[in-house]
This record gives structure tokens, C-alpha cells and sequence, in this order.
């Protein structure tokens, strides 16, 4: 199986650095436009081969697209950070000719391949790629729920005192700290509900904590997480090449779904060979729903940015 990146930042390195040594594709390609950036990132990542033990081939190339040919999935991670000063239209408007730039270029190499996109904003950049591309729903596919979820776990087992991997979480929603819904009442330790060990105010602070995850790790950092969003890239990748048919919370377009249409934004999926397999309907409460659609209408005030270049 071949998977390429594209970007290879932070984010993008540390992707490929998981896909290899879980064996996720026996070829991995990191692309980036800035000269020998990723070549130079593709090298030190294959001198680990040995030491860590895996067989994966990782090639670096500048700008060329043609290194991309075949690929299984491709992975979007091109873009710009906001800058001070910057609207999120502005911002929206810069990374949205990125990714409609990079978009087709890889599917002139790679007409069936499954497009990820992690390029903020992620729901609006998710959508631009399904609308500018005309790819069937199933094969473009935002990361953010994920990354959300894995980071809702973390928060839950810090608050349990108990082993994150046996706690079972979900976020949907927009990928944003205002967006997002940590579903606190289908969150569960080895199949028994978290309320039976955590207080209404301790869930209400975890899913506090969830919602401006990645904001707290950017105060700390100086810039954006990348070991998490490359981890869940990773997760996500594995379930399409390998056809685990995971439920992961991706990004995804709904027409008529949760009340919701003409949209990507996250909710529970079955993962496969085929991108989207499949939308679960989870039943959301009333205040669940309620909030789903807020989420909705934010996200869509968002991609209302995208007129002009979708004309």
C-alpha cells in the first residue's frame, strides 16, 4: 500500500514517522515545496528503519506530484498558521488555494485515491476539497474528530486515574474550541458509563479541557501540536488501508444526516477500504442535537468564506 503526505511540517513528518513503524504502508512519500525540506525529513526518518525496526520505504521530493502516482490515500496537511492581524477570511482564503491547488494535483496522479484533510480549517477545507474536486463523499475525509476524541480520553483518564486505553470517548462536531461536542454521556471505562465514577462537574471540566485542547498545547508549545494530530492521522489511515471498518469521528459530508445538510463536520463513521463506509446514527439527545446544530451553523457561517472560490 502507498501513502503520501503532503506537507511535510510538523505534522506531516510525524505522520509518516507512525505509519512506518506501525507498518501502515510498505511506501510512504513526504512532499513539501520548500527544497530538500522533505527530502531531508524522508532520509532521517529511514535511518531509524533499523533501529526501530520497520520495512517501509520513505521518499522525500520537492513539488513533484508524480512521486505521488497510486497512491492509496493521500494525506492533506498544507497550509498556513494565522498570523496576528489576519481575518479568518483571509486566512481561509490563502489555504483554500492551497488545498485546491494541491487537491488536483494529486489526483492527476492519483484519480482513485482517498483524500484526508487536516489543513485548518479543517471542516471548511474538508468541504473544499469534496466540492472542488467532485469526488464521490465517501473518499474525502477530515481528520479533526480523532485527534478530538483521542485528546477527550486523555482528559477523562487523567480525571479517572485510570489507563486511557481502556476508556472509550467520542467528539463530534466542528474541530474548533467552540465547535466541538465531547459527548460525556456515551463516554465509558471498560463498558461502564464514566458517571458512575465522575461527578457532573468533573465531566463538565473534561469536556472544558477537551474543547480548547489544542489551544492549551499552542500556549505551551509556542506553535500547533503535531505528535497527537500525526498519531491520529496515522489511526485514520490504518483503518482505510488495512479495511478495519474502525468508528472513527471524521469530518465528513452530510445530506440530510443529524438534521444537517451541505456540510463536513464530524460524526461517528465506519472507516474502510472505501474512505466512508458508513455514517452512524447516534441518537443524540435533544440538548445533544441542539448543540450539534449551533456547531453546524458555525461551521457553515465558516464556509461561507469559500464563495468566491467555489464560483
Amino acid at each position: 500500500m502507498k501513502v503520501s503526505i503532503v506537507g511535510a511540517g510538523n505534522v506531516g513528518a510525524s505522520c509518516a514517522e507512525y505509519i512506518a513503524i506501525k507498518s501502515i504502508a510498505s511506501e510512504v512519500v513526504l512532499l513539501d515545496i520548500k527544497e530538500g525540506f522533505a527530502e531531508g525529513k524522508a532520509l532521517d526518518l529511514m535511518q531509524t528503519a533499523t533501529t526501530l525496526g520497520f520495512n517501509s520505504r520513505i521518499k522525500g521530493v520537492t513539488n513533484d506530484y508524480s512521486a505521488t502516482k497510486e497512491s492509496d490515500v493521500v494525506v492533506i496537511t498544507s497550509g498556513v498558521p494565522r498570523k496576528p492581524g489576519m481575518t479568518r477570511e483571509e486566512l481561509i482564503g490563502i489555504n483554500a488555494g492551497i488545498v485546491q491547488s494541491v487537491a488536483a494535483s494529486i489526483l492527476e496522479h492519483s484519480p482513485n485515491t482517498v483524500i484526508v484533510v487536516v489543513s485548518n480549517p479543517m471542516d471548511t477545507m474538508t468541504y473544499l476539497t469534496l466540492k472542488a474536486t467532485g469526488l464521490p463523499k465517501n473518499r474525502v475525509i477530515g481528520m479533526g474528530g480523532a485527534l478530538d476524541s483521542s485528546r477527550f480520553k486523555t482528559y477523562l483518564s487523567l480525571a479517572l486515574d485510570r489507563p486511557a486505553n481502556d476508556i472509550q470517548g467520542m467528539v463530534i462536531g466542528g474541530h474548533g474550541d467552540t465547535t466541538m461536542i465531547p459527548l460525556t454521556r456515551l463516554a465509558s471505562y471498560n463498558g461502564v458509563p464514566v458517571s458512575n465514577f465522575l461527578t457532573q462537574k468533573a465531566m463538565e471540566q473534561v469536556a472544558s479541557s477537551t474543547m480548547v485542547g489544542g489551544a492549551t498545547l499552542t500556549k505551551l508549545l509556542g506553535t500547533s501540536a503535531w505528535y497527537a494530530p500525526g498519531a491520529s492521522v496515522a489511526y485514520l489511515v490504518n483503518s482505510i488501508v488495512n479495511d478495519q471498518k474502525r468508528m472513527i469521528p471524521c469530518s465528513v459530508f452530510l445530506d440530510g444526516e443529524y438534521q444537517q445538510s451541505d456540510l463536513c463536520i464530524g460524526v461517528p463513521c465506519i472507516i474502510g477500504k472505501k474512505g466512508l463506509e458508513s455514517i452512524v446514527d447516534l441518537k443524540l439527545s435533544d440538548a445533544e442535537q441542539e448543540k450539534f446544530n449551533k456547531s453546524s451553523l458555525a461551521v457553515k457561517i465558516m464556509n461561507e468564506a469559500l464563495n468566491d472560490v467555489l464560483k
